[in-house]
């Protein structure tokens, strides 16, 4: 389906569109009234923490939980009362949920046995499925003979035989140890772009979202604070709870933007932009902001080092450098610089953020 816009062209129709879209569960409202379209052939991620309303909003679209308002659009369709299997969508947990008794290739096979597609028809598609994700030569094994890598690119390749537009998944990379899920975020992002489907991704990860995404809805009590590349949610957070969430962030705000700014507002700088100083003598260049304290603590995390600092204006900074030249500086006095550029001013009117510090 198409739409056409002002020039009067045609242009697709969003993969899913969502207009209002509100679940509650009692007097828990889970989604609190979202709008949100995400284009064909997209990686799109929705990123939050627990309780953000994320999972609800991919359930929604799959189909498993009604809404309580709003419509869900797939393709320009009216879907939000349709069964889960009437929709053009198929959905990748985290728990693989694979059938242990069954082959790779059985399990693969399984839903197109399930629609009676005939058996010559069903083997092709699964082999071509098992070719995508790099695994056509595991058909005959059974689950407990693969990895957690390997078994969740076979529930991967499950959802892709049915050839949806749509592909959903739930937190899939959670189960698997650091040095696994950082390998099977650079091959589930390149078997998207292979397969050239819609990717809804739901986690809480930060790094995995902005690694892999093509944009980012950031999720905050049932509402979207902020939908944009990971470039823009990273560089120009639209809250101070997207600052403070996506990656580290420091936020100067009230005295201590005064005093160390000159301005009122509240301000993110990112860890990694500031430079941190034992010699207090020199002043800033121009076009960069300085700003003097202590620091009250070093956490040596491997590849960075990262030092928590009080300035003598008000407030406490963490700074993050590369592990290349480390330098304690435990109770010592410090001197802290970054380019102006750096300084982000973050909205804070009609946020729908709670309990900020």
């Amino acid at each position: 389906m198409t739409k056409t816009i002002d020039s009067g062209e045609a242009a697709p129709s969003p993969a899913v569109a969502l207009r209002g879209l509100r679940k509650d569960f009692g007097a828990i409202t889970a989604v609190d009234g979202i709008d949100l379209d995400v284009p064909p052939g997209e990686f799109f991620s929705m990123l939050g923490p627990s309780g953000s309303g994320k999972t609800t909003v991919l359930r929604l679209i799959a189909g498993f939980e009604q809404p309580t308002a709003g419509t869900i659009e797939l393709d320009g369709r009216e879907v939000g009362k349709l069964a889960p299997f009437d929709r053009d969508v198929n959905t990748v947990f985290q728990d693989y949920a694979l059938f242990p008794h069954m082959s790779v290739r059985q399990n693969v096979e399984y839903g197109l046995r399930v629609k009676g597609v005939p058996r010559a028809e069903r083997g092709s598609r699964a082999a071509d499925a098992l070719k995508t994700v790099r695994l056509d030569d595991f058909g005959d094994r059974k689950p407990a003979q693969l990895s957690g890598g390997q078994r969740q690119r076979v529930a991967l390749a499950r959802a892709l035989v049915n050839r949806p537009k749509v592909l959903l998944l739930d937190e899939p990379l959670g189960a698997l140890d650091l040095k696994l899920r950082l390998a099977m975020q650079t091959e589930l992002k390149q078997i998207q772009r292979d397969v050239g489907i819609t990717f809804i991704f739901v986690t809480h990860d930060q790094d995995e979202a902005l690694t892999m995404s093509d944009r980012i809805a950031v999720f905050n009590d049932g509402r979207i604070e902020q939908v944009g590349t990971p470039v823009e949610v990273y560089e120009k957070p639209a809250s101070p709870f997207v600052a403070g969430f996506v990656g580290t962030s420091n936020l100067l705000r009230g005295r201590g933007a005064e005093s160390v700014l000159g301005r009122d507002g509240t301000y993110s700088i990112r860890p990694e932009k500031i430079r941190i100083d034992a010699d207090l003598s020199h002043a800033a260049p121009d076009g960069e902001v300085a700003a003097t304290g202590t620091v009250t603590n070093v956490v040596y995390a491997g590849a960075t080092v990262r030092y928590e600092v009080t300035l003598d204006a008000g407030g406490q900074l963490t700074v993050v450098r590369q592990n290349s030249e480390p330098v304690d500086f435990p109770d010592s006095r410090v001197r802290l610089t970054w380019r102006q550029e750096h300084n982000v001013r973050v909205p804070e009117a009609d946020s729908p953020t709670k309990g900020l510090p």
